[in-house]
């Protein structure tokens, strides 16, 4: 991931550095195993342990003559080591070491990752129980449906992420197998009590059944957790920028001190941030169509999915950690517009009070087709502004002697639409 949507802690898991540290180390600790076991002397381990380093750049230099990035990694370490460094990979292949570090590093990672989706979780309910009790209109298909509050919309995204949150987590656990099971996973150098022993040293489990590589359903299992909650960001950042347009602007996204909206239009505030997050998402999601095809290898094992996963699984972790940050900033600094929202609840001459009068025709005797109907009829003269919806009901022939004042007091009071909120946020966990 280029360097602008990238943050450092992450990124420098998917650094050579990290990389070729975690080789070393799942090489030590193989030894180290053997040692236990008197299949190396204890003496050649302690200078394995004492000298075994590795430079980056000259790792690269034999990979420009050998072209094979393991090799020269041994090739590199054996230099340093001398005559003991013979037992290092000793009865190991290539996917040994890399497709255990490749595990390693997806679960440092996704740590990473499940830290960030607490930290916007708290952001999420802050602003949810801020506004619990703050009326906004809810739409569907973009047309204004029925009150609710700005609160319940944090709290939905609050349960998103806590989805989202587990989901991660059992991707973790799920990509958190290592394997030393050689060319085509029979053990047939290495024995499965060293590999589970190794493992155990390295905080994984061992691959119950391996080819040459671990099978990658376990790494699209994972790839597919940081697409949802890319999609996740997605549609938070769409809501947000649907909210922000000029016509509604019932809540904005910061806009800090000194920027600047425009080349040409010094009014535009625009929400930028949110947009970078519906744009970088999509990098992470199409990044998943191409781990799902990753999992149809030959045989044993090919090499085709090598060379995609250099570049997916570091651009779409460091470009998920990038955007969660981005978006608890979003979330911490929102501007919200109370005002806006009752502006907007208003600005239809109540045509969300018409399911509430309907079910009160149909409660009076009336069929529901001639209440629908009924209802309908007023509602299209209220779009045309001929009055609003009560004043309309007020004047009907059809509804007179049916409902008294009392009842349409009930019906049209917008607190009516929000007398369960408190229970949504208890089940939500969030009161």
């Amino acid at each position: 991931m280029i360097d602008r949507y990238s943050r450092p802690e992450i990124s420098k898991i998917w650094d050579l550095e990290n990389k070729f540290r975690i080789w070393l180390d799942i090489e030590i600790a193989v030894c180290e195993v053997y040692a236990g076991r008197g299949m190396i002397p204890k003496e050649d381990l302690a200078i394995i342990k004492e000298k075994a380093d590795f430079d980056v750049n000259r790792i690269l230099e034999i990979e420009n003559e050998v072209h094979h990035d393991v090799i020269a990694f041994l090739t590199a370490v054996n230099e340093k080591v001398g005559p003991a460094g013979r037992h290092i990979h000793y009865g190991l292949t290539s996917s040994d070491i890399g497709d255990t570090a490749l595990s390693i590093q997806m679960r440092q990672s996704g740590e990473i990752l499940v830290k960030d989706v607490d930290l916007l979780m708290e952001a999420l309910k802050a602003r949810a129980l801020e506004f619990k009790d703050t009326p906004c209109m809810g739409r569907s298909h973009g047309v204004h449906a029925e009150p609710m509050t700005f609160g319940v919309k944090m709290a939905l995204y609050h349960e998103e992420f806590r989805r989202n949150r587990q989901r991660l987590v059992t991707a973790i656990e799920n990509i958190s197998f290592g394997k030393l099971s050689g060319a085509v996973g029979t053990f047939s150098n290495v024995s499965p009590e060293i590999e589970e022993e190794v493992c155990t040293k390295l905080g994984l489990k061992p691959d119950p059944v391996s080819t040459q590589v671990i099978q990658r359903d376990r790494h699209a299992e994972f790839m597919a957790a940081l697409a949802i909650t890319a999609g996740s960001l997605d549609q938070l950042a769409t809501e947000i920028r649907h909210l922000q347009r000029t016509e509604v602007r019932e809540i904005e996204e910061p806009f800090q001190k000194g920027q600047k909206g425009s080349s040409a239009m010094p009014h535009k505030r625009n929400p930028i941030l949110s947009e970078r997050v519906t744009g970088l998402s999509r990098v992470i999601k199409a990044n998943m169509n191409v781990a799902l095809d990753n999992i149809t290898l030959w045989h044993e094992r090919d090499i085709s999915h090598s060379s995609a996963e250099r570049v997916i699984m570091p651009d779409s972790t460091i470009a998920l950690d990038y955007l969660m940050h981005r978006m608890i900033f979003i979330i911490n600094n929102l501007h919200v517009y109370p005002e806006n929202m009752m502006d907007n609840i208003n600005r239809t001459g109540g045509l969300f009070y018409s399911q509430s009068l309907l079910l009160k025709l149909i409660e009076k005797g009336l069929s529901r087709e001639d209440s629908y109907k009924l209802v309908q009829d007023m509602a299209m003269r209220v779009w045309k502004r001929e009055g609003t919806l009560r004043e309309l009901t007020e004047r009907e022939p059809a509804v007179a002697g049916k409902i008294s004042k009392e009842e349409l007091d009930v019906i049209f009071n917008l607190q009516r639409y929000l007398k369960n909120i408190d229970a949504i946020y208890k089940k939500a966990g969030l009161l």
